[in-house]
């Protein structure tokens, strides 16, 4: 016989094991370079840029800082958009295909 409390149990069990998962992805950071160096980006698991280096070679001094902390700015907010969008075309596109539970985010479990 079917037990659906115990599948709805594992399914909580494994929404809770992916968002400890995802919680922890803001620890992980990777980094990239252009131009050989004179420009470098630094980006967590979360898909989220952290920090953004410009070569003083590049620009004025006064304005390195400023730059950098807009740069970032600019792409965390992109890459939110970005984010948004995809899962509401993801919401869009399964309509219908997925049950509606109240309190379950299954879209969550297919990382939208």
């Amino acid at each position: 016989m079917f037990d659906m409390m115990g599948m709805m149990g594992k399914v909580k069990e494994m929404q809770a094991r992916m968002k400890e998962v995802k919680d922890g992805l803001v620890h992980i950071t990777a980094d990239g370079e252009s131009g050989a160096g004179l420009v470098t980006a630094t980006a967590n698991g979360a898909k989220q840029v952290v920090r953004i280096n410009i070569d003083p070679s590049l620009l004025k001094e006064t304005d390195q800082i400023i730059l950098q902390d807009l740069i970032v700015a600019a792409v965390n907010k992109a890459l939110q958009n970005a984010e948004e969008k995809a899962q509401a075309e993801f919401k869009k596109k399964t309509e219908g295909l997925l049950p509606n539970i109240p309190g379950m985010d299954l879209g969550n479990m297919f990382g939208m």
